[in-house]
């Protein structure tokens, strides 16, 4: 039997989503991060060049302004390093010791 805990953090996909049928689980993994990005949004152009690079896609460029899900961001910084405005700058999460 499957506690509610478990069952909450559990996400079906359906078919198209993934082929193999399998079941994810999504861990809120921005918890695990010691810096994490910020939008400059007035040195944003909104190219989407780190919604490009995000290798956990928490990146959403809109129509006016660039929204990163910091529930799920990993803190690996490439958004940062990949930014060709330099509009993302790394900022120490408060209690990491950083």
């Amino acid at each position: 039997m499957v506690d509610e805990e478990e069952a909450s953090m559990k996400y079906r996909f359906t078919e198209s989503e993934a082929p193999l049928g399998r079941d994810l689980y999504v861990l809120e993994t921005g918890k695990w991060r010691t810096e994490r990005p910020c939008v400059d949004a007035e040195a944003c152009v909104l190219c989407g060049i780190c919604a490009l690079y995000c290798p956990t896609g928490v990146i959403d460029v809109g129509d006016d302004v660039v929204s990163i899900d910091l529930q799920f961001c990993k803190g690996c910084m490439i958004c940062v390093r990949e930014c060709p405005r330099e509009a993302i700058e790394p900022v120490p999460e408060e209690g990491s010791g950083a």
